[in-house]
């Protein structure tokens, strides 16, 4: 009975066959769209951050004009001179305006002694302020 059992030819087994496996490069796959979507959320909360404090010029300018001392009519002619002129390019009107009260304070500008600043000009300077937005 053993020889029976021995000399059976086996015809239907086959050898093992290699099998195509993709899962890694699936993997690949999910883990470069993971990486640049945190890329992106990365970059965007950066750029919300880097805007959130954001140094602008104009209202530094606007809160320097408004804290001008008079008591000393030839530094305020100047840091006027100055402050103003960040705000002349926004209109036409602007360039008007800061173009008279600059030519108001040539007057307390390029001498050593120099009288207080007049009501004029300081009605000027205040409807230049006034107009001057951020």
């Amino acid at each position: 009975m053993k020889d029976k059992i021995t000399d059976i030819p086996l015809h239907d087994i086959k050898p093992l066959l290699e099998i195509e496996d993709y899962s890694f490069y699936y993997f690949l796959g999910v883990s470069f769209l993971v990486l640049l979507l945190a890329c992106g959320i990365i970059y965007f909360i950066y750029k919300y951050i880097k805007n959130k404090n954001r140094f602008n010029l104009k209202k530094e300018h606007l809160k320097l004009l408004n804290s001008i001392n008079f008591s000393d009519a030839k530094k305020a002619a100047y840091e006027i001179t100055l402050y103003g002129s960040s705000f002349k390019n926004d209109t036409k009107e602007h360039k008007e305006m800061y173009d008279k009260l600059v030519s108001k304070l040539e007057k307390y500008k390029y001498k050593k002694e120099v009288d207080p600043i007049d009501e004029e000009t300081l009605e000027y300077f205040k409807i230049y302020k006034g107009m001057c937005n951020v």
